[in-house]
């Protein structure tokens, strides 16, 4: 649980949920460029709270750009057409007549396929639907710290097998699709490579440790059979989205949100047939877990 409060911070507002983990930042302005102290504070809070929500900021896809550039680097975003003169952006859009299931719709951290998974994800909220389209976090290093000392000495020494094949490969979900989809998915033998990173990763700004697994894009353990996999497995997915560990966002025109992929799984719900939605995303490069 966090210990910081209001009192902390001198250029910005930030106001936790209870539980520390997700916090909302006002009183900036990420249009513009952020004096560095102003950054800074910024940053500490995004290692402290995971999640960190911005209401109210009115964003250009430059606007956008910029403001993800303050975090880091740009990610490589595969699998995904981006929008027309930026490379950098993706839309994620769903018209009110689309039946496809909604993007996103699976506990995942993002990319965490890549040999080095993205450490943060931005969300700029363009159009709102009424109803539905929360997105839910759940927060990994809470769930590692809640395991007992002996199934934390069992995962220690483990490395989890990750891969897009089970979204984006040639068998994958996206290849099998039927019904009308408006975002440009890219199904690709890329996406049935493996890559293999430590099951529990240690955040590299806070020190803490946390599962680093989800049910997308993790497909076994390396050295174990499917079955023995599946068991651990089975159990981490069950135990990191109970809802003592879960966030739910409440989205509102023109909120940027930014999660810490290194720490959190997320779930984005539907419920919104019928109506329009629109984010826009960006990632920020991350580093090879350790």
């Amino acid at each position: 649980m966090s210990n910081l409060d209001l009192k902390d911070y001198e250029t910005i507002r930030v106001t936790p949920e209870a539980s520390g983990f997700g916090a909302v930042v006002e009183g900036i302005d990420l249009s513009r460029p952020l004096a560095e102290p102003v950054r800074q504070e910024m940053l500490r809070a995004w290692a402290e709270h995971a999640v960190l929500s911005f209401p109210r900021q009115a964003l250009s896809l430059e606007a956008l750009e910029a403001a993800t550039l303050q975090f880091g680097p740009f990610g490589a975003d595969p699998f995904i057409k981006p929008m027309d003169g930026h490379p950098n952006v993706l839309e994620l859009r769903r018209e009110p007549d689309e039946k496809a299931t909604n993007f996103g719709a699976g506990w995942h951290s993002d990319w965490s396929f890549q040999p080095e998974p993205p450490a943060a994800t931005l969300l700029h909220a363009q159009v709102v639907p009424p109803v539905g389209g929360d997105t839910l976090f759940a927060d990994c290093a809470e769930a590692y710290d809640a395991l007992s000392p002996v199934m934390k000495d069992l995962l220690a020494p483990l490395r989890a097998v990750h891969s897009a094949s089970r979204a984006y490969g040639t068998q994958g979900v996206f290849a099998r699709e039927t019904e009308k989809r408006t975002m440009q998915i890219v199904v690709s033998p890329e996406a049935d490579k493996t890559h293999a990173h430590p099951l529990v990763r240690t955040h590299p700004v806070s020190g803490r440790k946390a599962l680093f697994v989800s049910p997308v894009y993790t497909v076994g353990i390396e050295g174990m059979t499917p079955e023995e996999s599946q068991a651990i497995l089975g159990f981490l997915f069950k135990h990191m989205t109970q809802d003592a560990f879960i966030f739910r966002h409440r989205w509102a025109k023109d909120t940027l949100l930014i999660w810490d992929n290194r720490r959190t799984v997320h779930f984005a719900e539907g419920g919104y047939d019928g109506h329009l939605r629109v984010m826009h995303r960006t990632t920020v490069a991350g580093e090879v877990p350790v």
